[in-house]
């Protein structure tokens, strides 16, 4: 789970990190009523969305040459870009073409950067547990100073139930450059995401950038957070943050019927049970000149309603041409899903080609009841066959 910029930071603020005076506002009246309450100087409007390059974006429709982020000097300037902001739809390389629309904006003091800086918490399955990672060049995509430079990037492995320790983080302090005053204020924040980060099952926490003013002062400017949703019943106070209006809808449907799913750009749907195996299934279709549109797992245990709502989530996208199902009959027999697919048909009606591939406990009889069913089922014998048939299936 996503939440805003402006959360994150009132998260990093409430653990002991400095962060900007901002307030965040719904309209263009509350943008210009924020401006006046932080003293009515520079000041810097950010678009509120669950997306990154939003500086370099684009507003879609608009003649205005700025992005989601904009520097303003008077209360004029404030309502024009908020006016802006709240009209248009956000374009960034994250957010596809459609762009995102804005909601809310966030309106906070100008900072005097003096020096920008990166620093980053994710888990590192490699490492085997949180890593905190910091590099020099903050404020640009850290993807690209991986590429361009990897050893640029600091790592330090943290204890999950210690947290970030004092002399870890006076030594990535001392590796970033910080010295006296400066050096205790960059730890002090370190210390803070750490603390976000674990105390809250975060899953990716960034401060893009920790900056230096040129009054010496090192602050939060920028800040990212995501969490991990199977941890949200222990924090009913993250999952408060959550913005609906920023999520698919159709990803929002399947959470709600305990379905695991995610858009993707694709014409062929896909209903499988178990992730790996969704992963492979969309993985076949690539490789034999299709394109996924979406990943399904109705997991082990899917019912009749579970099978049905996610042909119906499926065929609710107008880009599906065809479907392939492709279960591994363990847990859930495969006679229990033929018979599954069969009512779902009925009452869902399709209207593209359908492709079923089963296997493993019950087979036999499970393909028998989709032969004997009367409906328009393409079956298939093998992973192979399934992606051959659907992918040809959805070129007719």
């Amino acid at each position: 789970m996503k939440i805003h910029e402006y959360q994150a930071k009132e998260l990093l603020a409430a653990a002991g990190a400095s962060v900007p005076r901002g307030l965040v506002a719904r309209s263009v009246d509350e943008a210009v009523k924020a401006f006046d309450t932080l003293g009515g100087g520079l000041a810097v409007l950010k678009a509120q969305v669950h997306a990154g390059g939003r500086g370099k974006g684009r507003f879609k429709g608009s003649n205005k040459d700025y992005g989601g982020v904009k520097l303003v000097k008077s209360r004029e300037e404030v309502a024009d870009v908020a006016a802006t902001m709240f009209k248009y739809p956000l374009v960034t390389k994250q957010t596809g073409e459609e762009g995102q629309p804005v909601s809310r904006v966030l309106v906070q003091e100008a900072a005097d950067i003096a020096r920008e800086i990166y620093v980053g918490l994710v888990i590192d399955r490699g490492m085997g547990g949180p890593v905190l990672m910091a590099c020099a060049e903050g404020g640009v995509e850290i993807e690209e100073v991986a590429a361009r430079n990897p050893d640029a990037i600091l790592k330090v492995l943290v204890d999950p139930d210690r947290g970030l320790d004092p002399a870890q983080a006076a030594k990535l302090a001392a590796s970033l450059g910080f010295k006296g005053n400066q050096a205790a204020q960059a730890e002090a924040i370190m210390t803070a995401l750490t603390r976000v980060f674990l105390d809250k099952d975060g899953s990716l926490a960034e401060i893009n950038p920790l900056i230096v003013t040129q009054s010496g002062a090192v602050q939060v400017l920028d800040a990212k957070m995501s969490f991990d949703d199977n941890a949200l019943f222990r924090h009913p106070e993250i999952e408060a943050l959550r913005d609906l209006t920023e999520e698919n809808p159709m990803e929002l449907r399947a959470g709600q019927a305990g379905l695991s799913f995610v858009k993707m750009n694709g014409n062929i749907g896909c209903l499988v049970n178990g992730a790996g195996l969704a992963m492979s299934t969309m993985d076949i279709i690539k490789l034999h000149g299709g394109e996924p549109a979406n990943f399904l797992d109705v997991g082990g245990g899917a019912n009749k309603d579970q099978v049905t709502e996610a042909f119906r989530i499926i065929l609710a996208d107008p880009n599906v041409k065809a479907v392939l199902v492709n279960i591994f009959g363990g847990i859930m027999k495969c006679d229990t899903i033929a018979a599954a697919i069969i009512a779902a048909y009925d009452e869902v009606g399709f209207h593209v080609p359908l492709v079923v591939r089963l296997e493993g406990t019950n087979v036999e009889l499970g393909q028998q009841m989709l032969a004997e069913s009367g409906k328009r089922i393409i079956p298939a014998d093998g992973l192979t066959d399934a992606a051959q048939k659907v992918v040809a299936s959805a070129k007719v």
